[in-house]
């Protein structure tokens, strides 16, 4: 299974709006979060997601990832992750003023498709970005809540906690 560098991250919009809606139906709407949703649409209710989740996903896709990765099985998407090391001049809620700065690299949109969860892609995929960061001199982090299945998993992985932020917590990896 090969890592892929999309040039064009809006050219995939709609197939990543379903992969996303995918992981959502999977989790029971715990995630992607929607915390800024006052009325969250149900797990089976693509339409409804779709109305919430694509300005913010085109906001990302646009503008805030530096990097967007994909993993394919043959044509399908089992996973993605993106790289954020730009943060200057993003306006990025959910990233604390006190990280923002040219060392810190952020691991985003890092989703593994549920049929392919526990089989070791959503490992290789971390470790790439962890090692891609590490190579551009940064320091990653991992932005998440800490009510997520995810933040055992990062913890576990090498990250630690550096702190809370809003309804976030925010983790730092630590080179071993």
């Amino acid at each position: 299974m090969k890592i892929e560098r999309i040039d064009n991250p809006l050219s995939l919009k709609d197939e990543l709006l379903k992969f996303v809606f995918e992981v959502y139906r999977s989790t029971r709407g715990t995630y992607p979060a929607l915390e800024w949703v006052e009325k969250k649409p149900s797990p089976e209710d693509f339409e409804g997601f779709k109305r919430v989740y694509e300005p913010f996903l085109e906001f990302r896709l646009g503008k805030e990832f530096d990097e967007l990765y994909t993993m394919r099985k043959g044509e399908l998407l089992v996973g993605t992750v993106a790289l954020v090391y730009e943060l200057e001049g993003k306006d990025i809620p959910w990233v604390p003023e006190e990280i923002k700065n040219e060392k810190t690299g952020l691991i985003e949109f890092f989703m593994t498709s549920p049929g392919y969860r526990g089989k070791g892609y959503g490992s290789k995929l971390l470790d790439f970005a962890v090692k891609r960061l590490l190579s551009l001199g940064k320091t990653p982090h991992v932005i998440t809540f800490p009510s997520l299945d995810a933040y055992g998993y990062y913890l576990r992985r090498g990250f630690e906690k550096v702190m809370d932020y809003r309804e976030f917590v925010i983790l730092k990896y630590v080179v071993p």
